[in-house]
């Protein structure tokens, strides 16, 4: 289906709701899958080098994940999503049968984390390039609304999931889980509908990938765009969930509220996300967005330095969910409907580099500051980089009416 100014509203759009349940269990399975890859490691080497198995994996999804823009372009999102899916549902169901066979072995357990980082790099940048081929720009925001929604329900319900699994079934058990959701999202895939790429495929992708980084370079406002996404999502996919982990250690708080703490944040970034598909639009896009940059550095500079108890601390965490779940969606809004169709596979790629790819770098930092000087200092850092992203995005660049693709 290609996007005409007659498409249906989003959250009835079976286009739309196809590429929600494909994006929803794709990433519930990436959830599970961290989890049982971590569990096998530690059961396998030692909790040690479990993070090494972990980096095996985060090294090649980063370097690669601009090329993954490039064939999102190339070949168009739909393409390169079935065969990311596909490569990761049949190598965690081999590493799986292989795990059930002899045990969580690291060798094997290495080669899963390389090609599935691989499989990942193209994955991302292509979920985020698919929705401009699915619906019409002024419905950009409530499907990143749904986006965003996907993103809290996989990682409130990933865990239990995977704790289940492994319960159940040991690690091998837990991968098979794993290639099972990866299987329903290939299949939902499969009966989407949407254009294919816009590239053309005699220009070497050393090419186009110079072409999209030279097309976001000469539009500065898309690239202040992408700088603010970056920024004020790079602390939020994970380190800060690690943070509020040490920082419940370090104060004595029980595993019950730690639960509290990772689940209020989820459930308010899931409501407004819920609240922002019901929006036909967001007035004064930049303005919010700017505005909740700067809530969410408040509030998490409150959560790490203010020294809060349990109660206090989960009420902020909740504020926190919500604040930092409007950026997320509004910013991915925003940079779809100003990059031209043509580039918005290389564009997504970056900003999936500066907040996905390089995110697990910042996991070794948040336990390096713990150490030696707190968990509260690390969140403070996080509520400096938020603060930041608040200014870029307070600019006149931003916040001026948005310019023509």
């Amino acid at each position: 289906m290609t996007a005409t100014t007659h498409a249906p509203a989003a959250h009835r759009d079976a286009n739309v709701l196809r590429w929600l349940g494909a994006y929803t269990t794709s990433v519930t399975g990436d959830v599970v899958y961290f989890t049982a890859l971590t569990w096998a490691a530690a059961e396998a080497a030692g909790p040690a080098r479990a993070g090494f198995v972990l980096a095996a994996g985060a090294v090649p999804r980063a370097v690669l994940m601009l090329f993954g823009g490039v064939l999102a372009d190339r070949l168009g999102p739909r393409r390169v999503l079935i065969g990311s899916d596909l490569v990761r549902c049949l190598t965690i169901l081999a590493a799986a049968a292989l795990t059930y066979a002899r045990g969580p072995e690291l060798p094997v357990l290495c080669a899963l984390a390389v090609c599935f980082g691989v499989a990942d790099a193209l994955f991302l940048p292509a979920v985020g390039a698919l929705p401009t081929r699915l619906t019409v720009p002024g419905q950009l925001t409530q499907v990143q609304g749904m986006r965003s929604l996907a993103v809290r329900f996989a990682n409130t319900a990933g865990p239990f999931a995977a704790a289940a699994a492994l319960t159940a079934g040991g690690a091998a058990g837990a991968f098979t889980g794993v290639g099972a959701l990866f299987g329903l999202s290939l299949a939902l895939l499969l009966v989407l509908r949407a254009p294919g790429g816009t590239v053309r495929a005699e220009t070497s992708g050393w090419s186009q990938l110079r072409d999209g980084l030279r097309y976001l370079r000469g539009r500065r406002r898309l690239l202040r765009l992408v700088a603010v996404i970056g920024l004020g999502e790079m602390c939020f996919s994970g380190p800060v969930g690690t943070a509020l982990v040490l920082l419940t250690g370090e104060r004595g708080w029980s595993p019950g509220t730690l639960s509290l703490l990772l689940g209020v944040f989820s459930v308010a970034g899931a409501v407004v996300g819920v609240a922002l598909t019901a929006l036909p639009r967001v007035p004064a896009p930049g303005a919010v967005l700017a505005g909740c940059l700067l809530a969410t550095a408040a509030l998490v500079t409150a959560l790490g330095l203010a020294r809060p108890g349990p109660a206090v601390a989960v009420a902020l965490c909740a504020l926190l969910g919500a604040a930092s779940g409007i950026p997320m969606i509004l910013g991915h809004a925003l940079l779809q409907q100003w990059t031209a169709p043509g580039y918005v596979g290389r564009v997504t790629s970056v900003t999936s580099l500066c907040t996905l790819g390089l995110s697990p770098f910042l996991f070794p930092l948040a336990g390096l500051v713990t150490a030696a000087w707190g968990a509260g200092v690390f969140l403070a850092g996080c509520g400096a980089v938020s603060l930041l992203a608040a200014a870029l995005a307070a600019s006149p660049a931003l916040t001026a009416p948005p310019p023509a693709r």
